[in-house]
């Protein structure tokens, strides 16, 4: 697979609102993340009038935001299905005030769940760790940053918080996510 990389949180904003889409790079990838780990097809375009459904009352989007929007896609499916267990957020930098960040990491969060749903997610045969990673999300979707609180701290537990994250998106993914399958014809006999 060639290395794909999540475009940058601000080239994603600025290409957004130039394309007058009400959706922030947070909400988008949390979105596609969650399609994605919830098992959408990874290999047509299902996911495109889904996202144009939840953020833009099924109009098409502008060329400008396909193409940041396929990106992100793409990369997103490029570590989620890659053997490093590795997931990028599209969250604000650490240039970013920590309540930025907490904002962000919030929207990321809510829209990965609905993306989750936008897919069908059926709690029926979920294994307990699949619905403990859910319940934490939900959880995590609720937590704020207090300004009296010491920001240091604060900032040590967000780290913190961002890790599990990407656990429990790992998890999910893990069980319910399409797998990549590689070429047979590779395998050594």
């Amino acid at each position: 697979m060639s290395e794909i990389k999540i475009p940058e949180f601000l080239a994603v904003e600025s290409v957004l609102k130039d394309s007058g889409l009400a959706v922030t790079p947070s909400e988008l990838h949390g979105l596609l993340t969650g399609m994605i780990s919830g098992g959408l097809s990874l290999d047509d375009q299902t996911w495109k009038p889904l996202i144009y459904d939840y953020t833009n009352d099924g109009m098409g989007w502008p060329d400008s935001a396909i193409q940041v929007g396929t990106q992100a896609f793409q990369s997103t499916i490029e570590e989620l299905t890659s053997e490093k267990m590795a997931l990028s957020l599209l969250i604000p930098d650490e240039k970013e005030t920590l309540m930025n960040r907490a904002d962000g990491l919030s929207e990321w969060v809510n829209h990965f769940i609905s993306g989750l749903g936008l897919v069908g997610l059926k709690m029926d045969n979920a294994s307990d760790s699949l619905k403990e990673a859910l319940l934490d999300l939900e959880e995590i979707a609720r937590l704020g940053i207090d300004e009296d609180d010491d920001l240091e701290e604060q900032e040590d537990l967000f780290e913190q918080v961002l890790e599990h994250v990407r656990i429990c998106v790992l998890t999910i993914h893990a069980e319910l996510g399409q797998k990549v399958h590689k070429d047979a014809s590779k395998t050594v006999h």
